[in-house]
């Protein structure tokens, strides 16, 4: 009877030894895949940016267009590029301290009106959530 005991206790802690191994090689493998999603999130970002280049540049000292440059434009002042003419009401917003991070920048993208509404952009905005997301890390990564 010892012995059936000895080898069903040995039976249980061999399960649970696999299941830890399993878990942490599975965990491993999340640890070094999650910097390659975010590269693939960035790289569908610029070409969700394609619709934004008729109007606007990303390149570092790039011309301004219709819209301003928008290299470094993550986490900086609204309405801060030199030589851009901003809308009143986005030179107002840029006053109040409005500041381009992921929460702005995905409500003015969702929809610029709503954001600001009597700004000069006229862009119906991005629906589609994985794309608004991909974008965001896009201009996130062009500081």
């Amino acid at each position: 009877m010892r012995a059936y005991h000895n080898r069903a206790f040995q039976g249980v802690f061999s399960t649970m030894r696999q299941s830890v191994l399993i878990a942490a090689a599975f965990g491993f493998g999340f640890a070094f895949a999650a910097p390659a999603a975010k590269a693939q999130d960035a790289a569908a970002g610029e070409r969700v940016f394609a619709q934004c280049r008729a109007c606007h540049t990303i390149n570092a000292g790039g011309r301004n267009g219709v819209g301003p440059n928008l290299h470094g434009v993550w986490e900086r002042r609204a309405g801060a590029v030199e030589g851009f003419r901003y809308s009143a009401n986005m030179r107002q917003l840029a006053d109040g301290g409005l500041t381009w991070n992921e929460e702005n920048l995905r409500r003015y993208l969702t929809n610029p009106k709503d954001l600001v509404p009597q700004g000069s952009m006229a862009f119906a905005g991005i629906r589609n959530p994985e794309q608004l997301t991909n974008l965001i890390a896009y201009l996130q990564a062009q500081r």
